[in-house]
């Protein structure tokens, strides 16, 4: 079929970079999209997912009745993915192979606003008509006029908004800047200039395309997709570290751990997942499908992948997600049969199809199943079905109807019920999901799930290497590690790698996560400490590469208490200077030869150093989180912990939980202020960062909320702010209403009733948590 269809060469060359990656230790992902329901694709190692054990169609990949260009879409580690588009480009030359370009276009919100600002119209009017259009993804402005009241109400009553609203549709779509596409490669059999321009990226050595990834189909040209995903290198990074220790454990003739050979019916495995234990768990980790993952309780593979299927908002908001769950506890109790919607059309080869999903069209597959074995169509034909459901073209989804109804019929279903058949498929189609997809990326959800059950501090040091520029995500999974029983340890001159590395039970911090140390310098360090550790502070200064490891270097390192077994902070941050400048004199005596002359200072004692009184804990910690971004030894909200869960404190990283508008407490401690004055009144507000012990969050603080909280809103103080959410599409932040000390929040009537959740008020399974916990929502009056 391949070969009749002409595409062999196709999967030659996506087979012969998926071997040169692998050959050279490139971790490949098992698949992605509708390829991983292609057998020759598994057959040439291209997929992982055998195909016929998971009921997946090659059809829905390829269909021979309407012909279109493969689309075999390849996940790298991304780390190494650079290595393999190199390597193509080698392979076929330079001017045959191009990244493509990718237009970037006008959206409803940032429409406005552009239009506003040529307009000359304030930005705080223009943002209030903007935040007026829902939050909803590539909503336009016709639609946000039909769903929003308040919108169509200024539209229709401020002639000045309803000129910039109408500019603003005319300009709605249009390409508003050009950049490289994150994954897409054309290769071409002539040199790309004889089909299509070329151009060279601003500030860029790659060489991009000027038509984008439609027209270039629509040349015929091979165009293939190389995405990094960042869970590759995470799962890399683990199999190194365990292997490492099964090696100096077992000798040379250890037994290799790969994640592709796990068993994938691991009851420890589904036990984390049932406890929706799941930071770091790829797809796995919102605590929206940590509530999922604990109401629905996988207990094998097909569960997650009906898991990655169902944690979509078309499914969430429809009650597919509730259903199946009913079914699939229902056929628990009384029996395997699906009781579904569907089940009770009473058509024994329909509740066949639907029994691994309990009753429910969940996947697209399954609308291809139904056509093809109930209405007679071929799985090619059941393909072009599935799309027309999907699409918007009446004449089509008519004929198509028509022909599956005749065909049901000649099977002896009755027209009634073959007729009612269709229109429940037509519903449940909108929300289904290519199976093939979700199998690959369900795949990839258990290996990092077993791993974290198995193997948890060396999962947990592969993530937090492979995050380590991502403070937030830091900030979460040590978290995550605490609660897990395993230690963090600080960063250490003579203990420390490069990257996080695992101590027995514990994680000591790589030399990478702290600011200002670069890989010039840990290099030297790194050199330096091969052939002895440091003995001291002085050891230090004289035997490291001054001209990689300058002052600031050593700065950095001394407030993220890496030279703590050298002496305390205050004491070598106080010394620095002149160890320094003797180890610079020493450095300059031993490149002249003279090294008798200076040798004492090789060894200098810790009593040398002057002696002065530790920092306090409050500059120990603020130094601490300026060299490495967060607290790691303490934390200035940890007195406070049973505090706020009496507050219902929201933890920052579950306010994109939350709906628009919604009332949350915060506590954190503010590490940035900047104050403005209005325009109108010229009162002064303020826009606050706002830390609390998992990310940062922006609180916007109007003139009669400042006023009074001023005095009280200073650095590195803890405090806490009721407000509510303000989500808009550059993030979310929130609107003060009240800020106290932590110190007063007990003058203040506290609201602990836990409000309903966006996502709860969509289907989602997240669940309103007890009162007085942390985590809830309630704002204090």
């Amino acid at each position: 079929m391949i070969k009749k269809m002409g595409f062999s060469s196709y999967f030659l060359i996506v087979w012969d970079f998926i071997n040169y990656a692998k050959s050279k230790d490139i971790p490949v992902g098992p698949g992605r999209g509708s390829a991983a329901g292609s057998l020759a694709a598994y057959g040439l190692d291209i997929t992982d997912i055998d195909p016929i054990k998971y009921s997946l169609l090659f059809e829905r990949f390829l269909n021979p009745e309407r012909v279109s260009m493969p689309d075999i879409d390849v996940d790298f580690c991304m780390d190494r993915r650079g290595e393999v588009i190199e390597y193509v480009t080698n392979k076929y030359g330079k001017d045959h192979v191009a990244q493509i370009i990718t237009f970037g276009t006008m959206q409803a919100r940032a429409a406005i606003r552009d239009v506003g600002r040529a307009m000359n119209i304030p930005y705080a009017e223009v943002d209030k008509v903007a935040k007026l259009v829902p939050f909803l993804p590539k909503i336009t402005l016709s639609s946000a006029l039909a769903k929003e009241p308040k919108l169509k109400e200024i539209y229709d009553t401020n002639p000045e908004v309803r000129e910039l609203i109408d500019i603003a549709q005319r300009l709605e779509g249009i390409s508003r800047h050009a950049s490289t596409h994150a994954a897409g490669i054309v290769i071409s059999p002539e040199p790309l200039t004889d089909f299509l321009p070329l151009y060279k990226a601003p500030n860029d050595e790659a060489i991009v395309t000027q038509f984008d990834m439609d027209a270039i189909k629509n040349l015929g040209l091979l165009k293939f997709d190389f995405l990094g995903l960042k869970t590759l290198t995470i799962i890399d990074k683990a199999e190194k570290i365990i292997n490492a220790a099964l090696k100096e454990k077992d000798g040379d003739s250890f037994n290799a751990f790969s994640a592709r050979n796990i068993p994938l019916d691991d009851k420890d495995t589904f036990a984390l997942l049932c406890a929706g234990k799941t930071a770091g768990v790829f797809q796995l980790e919102s605590s929206g499908m940590k509530d999922l993952l604990t109401r629905l309780r996988p207990e094998v593979f097909e569960d997650l992948i009906a898991l990655v299927a169902l944690y979509r908002p078309g499914p969430l908001g429809s009650g597919m997600v509730d259903e199946y769950i009913d079914g699939k506890n229902a056929e628990h109790s009384a029996g395997s049969e699906p009781t579904g919607s569907l089940a009770k059309l009473g058509l024994p080869q329909l509740n066949e199809i639907l029994k691994e999903t309990h009753g429910i069209i969940l996947y697209q597959e399954q609308v291809m199943e139904i056509a093809h074995k109930m209405a007679n169509f071929s799985l090619a034909q059941a393909d072009i079905l599935r799309k027309a459901m999907g699409g918007k073209n009446p004449e089509e989804m008519e004929k198509m109807k028509n022909i599956f109804i005749q065909g049901l019929k000649e099977n002896k279903v009755h027209e009634k019920k073959a007729a009612t058949l269709y229109n429940l498929i037509l519903q449940f189609a909108q929300y289904g999901f290519n199976k093939s997809h979700s199998a690959a990326y369900a795949y990839i959800a258990y290996q990092t799930a077993y791993l974290k059950a198995h193997y948890p501090v060396e999962f947990m040091a592969a993530s937090l290497s492979a995050d380590m520029d991502n403070t937030p995500k830091v900030v979460i999974f040590i978290n995550e590690c605490k609660d897990m029983g395993i230690e963090i340890l600080p960063p250490d001159i003579n203990d420390s790698a490069r990257e996080f590395r695992v101590k027995g039970n514990s994680i000591r911090f790589g030399l990478e996560a702290v600011k200002g140390v670069g890989g010039s310098a840990i290099d030297a360090i790194l050199e330096t400490r091969a052939e002895s550790s440091f003995s001291s502070f002085s050891d230090f200064c004289v035997r490291a590469d001054s001209r990689r490891v300058n002052k600031k270097v050593i700065e950095s390192l001394i407030k993220a208490g890496a030279m703590d077994s050298m002496g305390k902070r205050a004491q070598l941050m106080e010394g620095l200077p002149d160890v320094m400048e003797a180890a610079v004199r020493y450095q300059k005596e031993i490149n002249m030869g003279q090294e008798s002359m200076f040798g004492d200072i090789h060894v200098v004692p810790a009593e040398r150093l002057p002696i002065v009184d530790e920092w306090p804990e409050s500059k120990l910690l603020s130094m601490e989180k300026e060299a490495l971004g967060f607290y790691i030894t303490g934390h200035p909200l940890n007195k406070y912990k049973d505090k706020l869960g009496e507050l219902g404190v929201v933890p920052s990283t579950e306010l994109q939980d939350l709906q628009e508008k919604q009332d949350v407490n915060l506590c954190g401690v503010v590490t940035g202020i900047k104050k403005i004055q209005t325009k109108k009144t010229g009162d002064l507000m303020a826009y606050i960062t706002l830390e609390d012990m998992y990310s940062a969050i922006e609180v916007i603080v109007f003139p009669d909320i400042y006023r009074d909280a001023q005095e009280i809103i200073a650095q590195d103080t803890p405090i806490i702010i009721a407000g509510y959410l303000d989500k808009t599409d550059k993030g979310i932040k929130v609107i003060a209403k009240q800020i106290v000390t932590i110190e007063n929040s007990a003058q203040i009537k506290k609201q602990t009733t836990a409000r309903k959740s966006r996502n709860e008020n969509n289907g989602d399974p997240g669940r309103q948590r007890a009162k007085g916990t942390p985590g809830q929502s309630g704002a204090m009056n």
